[in-house]
């Protein structure tokens, strides 16, 4: 009988993977700070927040481990998800995954020496580590040269569908300052003085919302811009699917699903200067990497020959695939129940 302990933080992007490999496991448990009312995902709650509860949250992981006896423990970030988990399953001998996600390597260990230190415990206690970009992977590797990665991200759905494009730019990332969707705002307001058929659609939500809202107002564009909040995927897809332009500027990032979501419409997508982004595009050819993200000329749009983008991203999606990223999780999973514990030091 096959069980996989899921450890990590109660996000669509934790269901959503569970969704992917369920079907490999007779029997999943999730361990998350809090429990999503709306799933039927069986959940136990753990406090992962650091300070004085660590001792007793460490505890009841240890107890949970021993009573459920998972076949893997795939651990979702590797922040303080990991850091707990791995204090408490320091002498287990159940094969153990970290997956990546991007700002617990690229942000959080430059923070300050404690979540450098933690971050380093996680990936030496663990057997097979995930990232979604090999830029990530060799971050990875700064913190455990001997760390097993493996370059997989959570996979994405391509309707087949293709319908007309329309005069619409489209950013969904969070209105959190790390995304700049201020600049987003203030590069359309730019453009669209001399393209005024065109429209800025903003999905999503944050912090920042309601700033970005009196943004948009001050520069007297309301007709123009609209806020369509968090979204499901299928008006999420509809909106890949006829903007002409996708943008995703954040000042740091690992590889973006939506963005391999955009790629895989045939969005001419604008992104910042970011390593990961530059795996997926290439520069004036699907799309363009921007060196200074205060003014994006979107204009430059219209020098991408649509026959050869649409050639190079029908090769690139093969790879963002559901499917084919199910496949690599489960032969993670198919190697460490063949081999169990090991101690490779390997980026594939």
């Amino acid at each position: 009988m096959k069980k996989l302990l899921i450890i990590g933080s109660s996000t669509i992007h934790t269901y959503n993977y569970i969704n992917l490999v369920q079907d490999y496991f007779d029997e999943i448990l999730l361990l998350s700070h809090e429990k999503n009312e709306n799933s039927t995902v069986n959940t136990r709650q753990i406090n992962f927040r650091l300070g004085l509860n660590i001792f007793n949250s460490i505890k009841k992981i240890k107890k949970i481990v021993k009573e459920f006896n998972p076949s893997i423990i795939h651990i979702h970030q590797a922040n303080s998800y990991a850091f707990i988990s791995t204090l408490a399953l320091k002498n287990s001998t159940i094969p153990q995954v970290l997956t990546a996600w991007g700002s617990d390597i690229l942000i959080n260990p430059r923070k300050s020496m404690i979540l450098k230190k933690m971050l380093i415990f996680s990936l030496r206690s663990i057997d097979k580590a995930t990232s979604d970009s090999m830029y990530m992977a060799s971050e990875m590797k700064i913190y455990n040269s001997n760390l097993d990665i493996k370059i997989v991200n959570f996979g994405i759905d391509v309707n087949g569908k293709k319908v007309d494009k329309e005069n619409i730019i489209y950013s969904n990332r969070s209105h959190n300052t790390l995304y700049n969707i201020d600049k987003v705002i203030y590069s359309f307001y730019k453009f669209v003085q001399l393209n005024s058929d065109w429209r800025l659609v903003v999905g999503a939500t944050g912090k920042n919302t309601t700033k970005l809202k009196q943004l948009v107002k001050s520069l007297n564009i309301e007709d123009k811009v609209e806020f369509i909040g968090w979204v499901d995927s299928k008006i999420n897809n509809k909106m890949y699917q006829k903007s002409k332009i996708y943008v995703s500027i954040p000042s740091s990032d690992a590889t973006s699903i939506s963005l391999l979501e955009a790629i895989s419409n045939d969005c001419i997508c604008f992104v910042s200067n970011l390593p990961a982004n530059g795996e997926h595009i290439l520069d004036s050819i699907n799309g363009f990497i921007e060196p200074c993200l205060e003014s994006i000329d979107f204009k430059k749009y219209d020098t991408i020959h649509q026959e050869l983008l649409e050639k190079v991203n029908s090769i690139r999606k093969i790879n963002y695939l559901k499917d084919t990223n199910k496949k690599k999780f489960l032969s993670i999973y198919d190697e460490l129940l063949k081999k169990g514990r090991n101690e490779n030091n390997t980026i594939s």
